[in-house]
Order: C-alpha cells, then sequence, then structure tokens
C-alpha cells in the first residue's frame, strides 16, 4: 500500500469515526420527548385525579396502568438514550455525578437489546391487561391481536435471550495466560 493510499485511507476512517457525532441530535431529540411523555402523564394523573371518588374500581386500575405504561415507556426511552450514546457516540464521562445509576456506565448492545425487549414486553402487557380490564367493551378480534402481539413479543425475547446465551457460550475462550491462569506444562 502506496504512502498516499494509506493517508486517503486514515482521513476516510477519521471521517467515518467522526460520522458517529450525527446520532448525538437524536439523542437530544429523544431527551426532549421525556417532556412530551411527562406532559401526557400529567395530564392522565389529573384525569385520574379528578375523578378518582366517582370512577369503579375498574376505571381506577386501567387509568393507574396508564400512568405505569407512560413510567416504562420514559424509562425506555432513557434506556435506549444512555446506552445509545455510550454505545455508538461517546463514553459519558460520570465519575462527578454522585447518584448517577451503576448501570448506565456499563450496559453493552446486547445488554441493551434484552432491556429494550423487557420493556416492550411489559409495555404490551399493561396494554393487554387493559384490554382485559375493559373486555366488555373489546372485540373478541381485537383480544386475539393483543394476545397475538403479545405472545410474538415474548417469542422475540426469550429467542433472542437464547440466542445471545448460545453466542456467548461458542465464542472461543482466550488462552490461559491471558486470562491471567497460571499455565501448566505437563
Amino acid at each position: 500500500m502506496t504512502e498516499d493510499n494509506r493517508a486517503v485511507e486514515n482521513q476516510l476512517e477519521r471521517t467515518l469515526a467522526a460520522s458517529r457525532w450525527l446520532l448525538a441530535p437524536f439523542f437530544v431529540g429523544l431527551a426532549l420527548s421525556i417532556v412530551i411523555l411527562l406532559i401526557k402523564f400529567v395530564q392522565e394523573f389529573y384525569h385520574l385525579a379528578a375523578k378518582a371518588l366517582t370512577v369503579s374500581e375498574a376505571e381506577a386500575i386501567l387509568g393507574i396502568l396508564s400512568l405505569v405504561d407512560l413510567a416504562l415507556t420514559g424509562a425506555l426511552v432513557m434506556i435506549v438514550i444512555f446506552s445509545g450514546y455510550e454505545n455508538f457516540v461517546s463514553k459519558i464521562d460520570h465519575t462527578h455525578v454522585r447518584n448517577w445509576p451503576e448501570w448506565m456506565g456499563s450496559i453493552d448492545f446486547t445488554a441493551l437489546k434484552i432491556k429494550l425487549l423487557g420493556s416492550i414486553v411489559a409495555i404490551s402487557a399493561i396494554q393487554l391487561l387493559k384490554q382485559f380490564m375493559a373486555v366488555k367493551t373489546a372485540s373478541d378480534r381485537d383480544l386475539i391481536w393483543y394476545v397475538v402481539i403479545h405472545v410474538v413479543f415474548v417469542a422475540s425475547s426469550v429467542l433472542l435471550a437464547l440466542s445471545d446465551r448460545l453466542s456467548g457460550e461458542i465464542k472461543p475462550k482466550p488462552p490461559a495466560a491471558a486470562r491471567g491462569e497460571e499455565t501448566t506444562k505437563a
């Protein structure tokens, strides 16, 4: 490889590496979307609180499930923001933040997928539970679709976790010396 070719290759690699910063505005946008979820949460809470003394138990549970759904969605967005930023843009220096959650600096892409699917399954379960709570107003067709969609999410999560576990077991182990183990000669 000539020196000119190597210089072009180096510049291309620097440009590609720098392009990861184009993702940063996406994560800022997601952080701002938390405000939208907060507005909807406050709105839903206000509606629920305003009629708390007159609603039935089932309606109260449905309202609370809506609040849980919004909270889980917000947590899901936060997981995507922090782990996506750390995995694809830049590491966050959290040494100066005293109450930094432990998981935020250590989640890798595989763990992100599992957490995302776990959150999606939880949100799906809440939606399904809300439909079952309002079974008198839901059609059989709608209920069947909610169940099918939820089962697909659950099956996807299980298969992803299983495939990640299997791929982890298949990876070759580093030599004993690289693992810090003492090698014995026979």
